[in-house]
């Protein structure tokens, strides 16, 4: 669940305290980390892009169970749709990371056999980009737009750089909110109180997950934008494929883990951004930078 910042106090002189309020200091944390923020600028949602969103979160949200494909069947959706999700991939990650240097777009995309759960990741085997789906996730698929949708949103991660830029506000938070801890324990200390390596410790960690979750709404969404495009350059049909994610699915597995629908929330404001980038790109608007790129 969310973080919880309490206020911590700290004995200075008998009865006298300093009073650290965390949430403040949290608060001010966020804002440091604002470098790390998206790459490229999220579509402006007019009230028709929410409209629409807010009728077909609704209509996904009703959706009963899905009847199964065979295992030979998403195979055979899976190469017929990857192979077009990564050249168009491909090639919006070339195009889009050509100032930087040795970025690697080579993605090695597969289906992942040996999770049980229904579920697709972006990470990094050795320096080397993957992206899996599992079969189970192939299998509960209804359309090509869907997998194209997943696949494209998973190349956003790449593209995006979320996995460096969470590594980044990890170490960042940790560093921030464990020294300025670690101040108020010294300032304490000198005025016959006490160090508290624990408070320190404690702080540290709590900095580092904050950093990581200051911006994970803000990157996901930049990973519908990117998929959005990737999936429209591939032939595509995004705003369909994006209905997967608005399935009313549980938070988390059987076995108390975070499901799909954990990781990737689904709201009518995602539906309403994959809209929204539709729009743009029937009307020839490109991706723009973020302004603090």
């Amino acid at each position: 669940g969310p973080l919880q910042m309490t206020g911590h106090r700290l004995p200075i002189k008998g009865t006298d305290m300093i009073h650290l309020p965390k949430l403040t200091i949290g608060l001010a944390l966020v804002a440091g980390l604002s470098a790390c923020g998206t790459t490229y600028q999220l579509p402006e949602l007019g009230a028709a892009q929410t409209q629409q969103a807010s009728q077909m979160f609704t209509a996904a949200q009703q959706q009963g169970a899905r009847p199964a494909l065979s295992t030979s069947a998403a195979e055979q959706r899976f190469r017929r749709v990857s192979s077009r999700i990564k050249a168009a991939g491909g090639k919006y990650c070339l195009a889009l990371t050509a100032e930087q240097k040795d970025f690697n777009c080579n993605v090695n995309v597969a289906i992942d056999y040996k999770m049980s759960q229904r579920n697709a990741y972006f990470t990094y085997d050795n320096s080397q980009p993957i992206i899996r789906i599992s079969m189970p996730m192939m299998r509960d698929t209804q359309s090509d737009d869907e997998v194209a949708f997943i696949l494209g949103h998973e190349y956003g991660h790449l593209i995006g750089r979320h996995i460096e830029k969470q590594q980044q506000q990890a170490i960042a938070g940790a560093i921030i909110l464990g020294t300025i801890t670690a101040a108020a324990n010294s300032y304490s200390a000198s005025y016959g109180g006490y160090y508290d390596d624990a408070a320190v410790a404690q702080s540290v960690a709590a900095g580092a997950a904050l950093g990581t979750q200051a911006y994970s709404q803000s990157y996901e969404l930049e990973s519908d934008t990117l998929g959005t495009r990737i999936a429209s350059a591939a032939g595509y049909d995004p705003v369909q494929g994006a209905m997967f994610f608005a399935r009313p699915e549980a938070a988390k597995t059987s076995a108390g883990n975070l499901s799909f629908w954990g990781t990737h929330p689904p709201d009518e404001k995602r539906l309403a951004t994959v809209i929204a980038t539709s729009d743009e790109i029937k009307a020839e608007v490109g991706l723009r930078k973020s302004v603090t790129q």
